[in-house]
């Protein structure tokens, strides 16, 4: 009798390719396959990546009853911030606070250094179209001015007069009582049905006006293309039912807070999806390193267009609410990532002083690289490792031929107008490439007050392990893991994380006067909150989790550390236990604490509670070390490592044939279905018991500097 598939599928759609991970809840069994991505429209990419992986397990197509749930990363909402590519957004605040999104914040990116004066990014709303409305709340919640109705009505009319569609509300100090802004947004449901609305009570109930409102501004600019976006694939998905018609396929999306929820809820909340992808493939390698005896990683994960960065500590990657897409802020809980535009389609230029320069610009999916040969026309990073023989002529196991002599010539083109070698102009667009690399996971590491070479680097994604060895180098890095099917990490990722929520509340105060029960009611009022959203996710109670976390401040800082809130009553030992691991943490990021000094009170701000749907994870299987030796090579190929050595003979390894235990020296390449390994001499490569790839220096380190 054939046992019936139990498939949970994770789906990842990059900028190049589209990475499909199903997992058999039956057996345990994990297939991954890649197929093009569709910039045009995702979703053809998407339910084509179903089919080709039901396909590898002998299932026919849109095989609804073999699919039990449907997990996706998207870029959909990143991608239109990072191009500003949004309708027009209209902005109803406090009357007298017309002018928040100007006034911003004092902070410059990257420091005055490089320039004698720094100009503000475009406002994501125009000044003509802010409208304020009259009354007033106090940040205690108490109304001191009522809401000016005949004014919101005259506001709301406004706007759907001039066909502003897409409205942002941010009222003063809502994060303390949302009635103004509830009222506002049934005002605009009366006068302007059609317009898509985002409050800034639902989005981010938490003081500090200017970034509560950009956060909200940021989340109405987004809901329209998301909702479209999650609606068409729902749409399809919905296809894939039982014979007999009476289900369908549950579907999530991955919030950027580590964990998924469905598609009905996220389209609610569109900003949580911002760093979907990214945030599944730092999630995805945490757990592959875990496993592996790696507490302390660094992810690498490199796609097409971009390279993402995250720091992983004890297991679980670091969390921020200061992050930004582009050029705005967003304060919600993500997971910390970098992101550097050193992808494989990173396009080669030169700056006006003839400089070589890599990225951030990228020649995407479509056209692509000069290898392609689908029209491009600038050399890219790619075009650079098939010209030195690191990559195969062809992608994904032969699916792609690449044009090996299209790349030749753009980039003797480049290298004669630099003066110098192809090989030379090859090698030198990928050192950029490293460095950018490099410079990201010092900004995640260095300026976080961590010793990058206190980390092991896990690199993955299509192109993320072929500059490892050159990293290893700049870094001074102790081992790079490389997970099997490097290239499907982040799609691995969207099948280990559970459903997530997370819920804040604003209550500012002093330690040594807190009022332990107005704690208590706010962790209980949160608590309840994510109760709720974890029974609309069809959770029952006794799998519901629960992770109480606090933002502290010494008084008078401006920013906060979060720390965790233990289980049990609230009570002053609880309290005194949080405050001694604010002081703890505090010195652990910035090297000093005011631990027993009495004129330096802590200062309780945000309250916060996660709510937590557990689903079962993927097991890694182990096997047995039953070969020690060197593994034979399928075949050699002519491979530039360094450009003054010229083209050395390489022997070439399928990296499905290598067994634990085995170990080889470069210079070598190990090649996969979706991504390609090149070991530069004095480099060693192990292959352990969960078949991922080890790789150490051989050699005492020369420094950054070298070749």
């Amino acid at each position: 009798m054939t046992t019936q598939r139990r498939l949970r599928i994770g789906i990842d759609t990059g900028g190049t390719f589209t990475d499909v991970v199903a997992f058999d809840e039956e057996t345990g069994e994990l297939v991954t396959t890649k197929t093009s991505s569709t910039p045009g429209n995702p979703a053809d990419g998407f339910l084509a990546g179903i089919d080709k992986v039901l396909a590898q397990l002998d299932l026919p197509a849109a095989n609804g009853d073999a699919i039990t749930a449907v997990s996706h990363g998207t870029t959909v909402a990143t991608n239109q911030l990072l191009a500003a590519t949004f309708d027009r957004v209209g902005f109803i605040t406090t009357e007298g606070y017309e002018f928040v999104l100007e006034i911003a914040r004092q902070s410059v990116p990257d420091g005055y250094g490089n320039s004698y004066f720094w100009v503000k990014p475009d406002r994501i709303v125009p000044p003509e179209l802010v409208k304020t409305v009259g009354g007033r709340l106090l940040h205690t919640g108490e109304e001191l001015r009522p809401l000016d109705e005949d004014g919101t009505r005259a506001v709301a009319r406004w706007f759907r007069d001039q066909g502003v569609d897409t409205l942002g509300v941010c009222l003063m100090h809502a994060y303390a009582n949302p009635a103004h802004e509830v009222r506002v947004r049934e005002v605009l449901a009366e006068e302007h049905p059609e317009a898509v609305v985002s409050v800034s009570s639902q989005v981010l109930p938490e003081y500090r006006e200017y970034e509560r409102s950009m956060t909200t501004l940021v989340d109405a600019a987004v809901k329209p293309t998301v909702s479209r976006y999650v609606n068409a694939i729902k749409a399809r998905l919905d296809e894939f039912t039982s014979s007999t018609g009476d289900r369908t396929v549950p579907f999530y999306v991955m919030k950027s807070n580590g964990g998924v929820l469905s598609a009905e809820e996220v389209m609610h909340q569109p900003i949580s999806t911002v760093l979907s992808g990214p945030a599944a493939g730092a999630l995805g390698a945490a757990l592959i390193a875990q496993r592996a005896g790696f507490d302390q990683v660094l992810s690498c994960d490199g796609g097409g267009t971009s390279t993402d960065v995250s720091v992983v500590i004890d297991g679980e990657p670091t969390l921020t609410t200061e992050g930004s897409i582009g050029a705005y802020p967003t304060k919600i809980p993500m997971i910390d990532v970098v992101t550097v535009g050193a992808g494989g389609g990173s396009i080669a230029w030169l700056s006006p002083e003839g400089a070589l320069k890599v990225g951030p610009a990228s020649a995407g999916a479509d056209p692509g690289p000069l290898c392609y040969a689908r029209g491009g026309a600038d050399v890219t990073v790619t075009d650079a490792h098939v010209v030195l023989g690191r990559i195969p002529p062809h992608l994904l196991g032969g699916e792609i031929p690449l044009d090996t002599e299209a790349a030749v010539a753009g980039l003797r083109e480049l290298a004669d107008t630099l003066g110098m070698s192809v090989e030379q102009c090859a090698a030198g667009v990928l050192e950029i490439s490293a460095w950018n690399q490099a410079n990201a996971l010092r900004q995640i590491t260095v300026k976080r007050g961590l010793d990058v070479r206190d980390f092991t680097l896990t690199t993955f994604g299509g192109s993320g392990s072929l500059l490892l060895c050159r990293l290893v180098d700049i870094l001074d890095l102790s081992a790079v893991l490389v997970p099997p099917d490097p290239g499907n990490v982040s799609a691995f990722g969207l099948l280990t994380v559970d459903v997530k929520n997370d819920y804040v509340r604003t209550l500012v105060s002093l330690h040594d006067t807190l009022e332990l029960d107005l704690l208590t009611n706010a962790f209980d009022a949160l608590t309840d909150q994510a109760s709720a959203a974890l029974d609309t996710e069809g959770f029952p109670a006794d799998q519901h989790r629960f992770v109480r976390t606090a933002d502290l401040r010494y008084f008078g800082q401006a920013f906060e550390v979060r720390v965790p809130v233990p289980g049990g009553p609230v009570d002053r030992r609880l309290a005194g236990a949080v405050a001694d691991a604010f002081h703890v943490e505090h010195r652990s990021r910035y090297g000093y604490d005011f631990a027993g000094d009495d004129a330096q009170p802590v200062e309780w701000v945000n309250l916060r509670v996660s709510g937590i749907g557990p689903i079962r994870r993927p097991e890694t299987p182990t096997h047995e070390a039953t070969s020690t030796g060197s593994p034979e090579p399928t075949g050699t190929r002519k491979v530039c490592f360094v450009a003054d050595d010229g083209y050395v003979s390489s022997p070439i390894h399928w990296r499905p044939d290598l067994l634990p235990g085995q170990r080889l020296d470069g210079p070598a390449v190990i090649e996969e279905f979706g991504s390609t390994v090149p070991i530069h001499a004095g480099f060693a490569v192990r292959v352990d018991e969960r078949l991922n790839l080890v790789v150490t220096r051989t050699y005492p380190q020369r420094g950054g500097e070298d070749q």
